[in-house]
């Protein structure tokens, strides 16, 4: 991971910066304040700012409930109560702003989840760096004959070593051509007035890295890790997942052991899994063409089901 001089100055500034308040502060979360985690080969992700914790989401829940919540015992059972049974406002009640830097094909999945408030760099008014993110060797491969979105099969050593070469030599001539364009001299020598920065931009590959600043509530955010943190996600986006996921945990720990649990680590089953999973435990021989499932059904049913 790379920063700029400019951007370690400002989390060198920041994290030098010490401020009195009265509002509730987690330790957990403020030992990440402007730490940039370093994620792929030039990404980062650090916290800029929150709002909230554990004693947040129980404070909300029980203004919100009032006498109802008075059967659970303590924090963590209410919170377990709350993951449990699907409620998402006491959740709402805390908020993070990330500052990232990533790839652009990621921060095209990541912008799906439109449940956020993103600012980007912008690169009609600044320059873009020469960055780009080149997979490790063990990260090339071939396409998945089972998901037409996911990858199959490592490639092998001199297939992977092309598709490298290919992936380093393209990027570097996108950049070389945009710095061209952009330049007030052409390769004569003579003047040129130099092709606009937001027209520039188009010619540089999905590759190339770029920043934002991502806030979002922790019901949005579990959303985010559940999908994204999967083994089953790509694994750029999975990277930023996971180093995010234990940022949460050091933020939320009541909340984050309770999503872990009913999400991370939880299956959810149709009707008709329900159906086919009493049908065994009574002792039928349940298979794939009576069980009522598609093919793609029972396949993920028996991998939740340990078979």
């Amino acid at each position: 991971m790379t920063l700029t001089p400019d951007q370690q100055q400002e989390i060198e500034a920041a994290r030098a910066e010490r401020h009195q308040t009265l509002r509730a502060t987690a330790p957990g979360i403020e030992a990440h304040l402007h730490v940039a985690h370093p994620v792929l080969d030039h990404g980062m992700v650090r916290v800029v700012d929150y709002m909230g914790d554990d004693a947040a989401i129980v404070q909300a829940a029980r203004v919100s409930y009032g006498r109802g919540t008075k059967a659970v015992q303590n924090d963590e059972g209410l919170i377990r109560y709350l993951m449990r049974h699907w409620h998402s406002t006491p959740f709402e009640m805390c908020e993070v702003k990330f500052h990232v830097k990533l790839p652009v094909f990621v921060a095209r999945q990541w912008i799906r989840h439109r449940t956020a408030n993103v600012n980007e760099y912008s690169a009609r008014y600044s320059i873009l760096d020469r960055e780009f993110y080149v997979p490790a060797p063990e990260q090339l491969a071939a396409q998945s004959t089972i998901n037409n979105q996911g990858r199959g099969a490592a490639l092998d050593g001199d297939e992977a070593q092309r598709v490298l070469e290919f992936l380093k030599g393209d990027a570097s001539r996108a950049y070389d051509h945009y710095e061209a364009m952009l330049g007030d001299t052409a390769p004569d020598g003579s003047p040129q007035q130099g092709l606009a920065r937001e027209l520039a931009r188009m010619n540089l590959p999905a590759s190339i890295y770029t920043q934002w600043y991502w806030k979002t509530d922790l019901h949005n955010l579990f959303h985010f890790l559940r999908l994204r943190a999967d083994p089953h996600a790509q694994y750029e986006i999975r990277v930023y997942a996971e180093a995010i996921a234990r940022i949460t945990a050091d933020w939320v720990p009541l909340a984050y052991k309770a999503f872990a649990d009913y999400r991370l680590g939880g299956a959810s089953l149709s009707a008709t899994g329900v159906a086919v999973l009493k049908r065994r435990l009574a002792g039928e021989a349940v298979t794939q063409e009576n069980s009522g499932m598609s093919k793609g059904e029972w396949r993920e049913f028996l991998e939740v089901w340990g078979e």
